[in-house]
């Protein structure tokens, strides 16, 4: 069995940047089509830095208007052709404040990207991977899918649940052809980190020198495991959260 995933189609959130764009190129250079959906308007830009030999397609979408996600689903399976067979739920927003004063207008809205999209997004991919008898979907957890962490408490909240809810979905699907697992980056150089070291650099240097790598991530740390659970080498792997993350937990 080949780590590939030649004529598979498969749509990213979040592909515009950062950890999503690595797995969207990823996926793309082990031979899948791959759609890119993003709120951020360089999400077409992005594409035509992956594409080569075959066309990158894109869809610039909000995922925090919840209202929206029918129609924005239906549109990717028209530019898919009408089958998806991975779905990387990677798309996250992040706000860093104490939990005694942490607006409800922000966590609502991570709440509704990091969690909601990722459910109604995962329900309608899942009814379209059940016809097809078959599906992958991976969602992006993170350390915080296993403990609070400081001064983020609707994002540890959004992604506590979705740990839970890759178990669950796998409990459903894995017996219909659908595998769905979860990556649970450890502290990875992304924008959503990048503040951490200047408000709160004691915190910053306590986790450098705890992970054994003795480094932050970067990008291209998750794009192997990504390809794998994309891929038919990982066909036995359902409802796993799987930590990428330097040796931080094993500490």
């Amino acid at each position: 069995m080949e780590l590939n995933l030649k004529g598979k189609r498969a749509v990213v959130t979040g592909g515009a940047s950062g950890l999503c764009y690595t797995v969207a190129k990823a996926f793309y250079d082990a031979g899948a089509d791959v759609l890119l959906a993003d709120r951020d308007s360089r999400v077409k830009e992005a594409a035509g830095r992956i594409e080569t030999d075959r066309e990158v397609k894109y869809l610039n979408c909000d995922l925090s208007d919840l209202g929206s996600l029918s129609r924005v689903y239906r549109e990717m399976l028209e530019k898919l052709d009408g089958r998806i067979d991975i779905l990387f739920n990677g798309a996250g927003i992040q706000y860093r404040c104490s939990a005694a004063s942490f607006p409800l207008d922000r966590w609502k809205m991570i709440m509704d990207v990091n969690l909601n999209a990722v459910f109604m997004l995962s329900q309608m991919a899942g009814n379209t991977m059940i016809e097809q008898g078959y599906g992958k979907i991976i969602n992006m957890a993170s350390m915080t899918s296993f403990f609070g962490s400081e001064m983020v408490p609707a994002y540890a909240a959004s992604k506590g649940a979705v740990a839970q809810l890759t178990k669950a979905l796998s409990n459903e699907w894995a017996s219909k052809g659908i595998n769905v697992n979860a990556i649970a980056p450890g502290y990875m150089e992304t924008k959503l980190t990048s503040d951490m070291k200047e408000k709160n650099p004691e915190q910053y240097y306590e986790i450098t020198n705890r992970i054994p790598m003795k480094r932050w991530g970067k990008p291209e740390d998750l794009s192997g495991l990504a390809v794998f659970l994309a891929s038919d080498v990982s066909s036995y792997i359902s409802g796993a959260v799987i930590p990428a993350d330097g040796g931080y937990l094993g500490k």
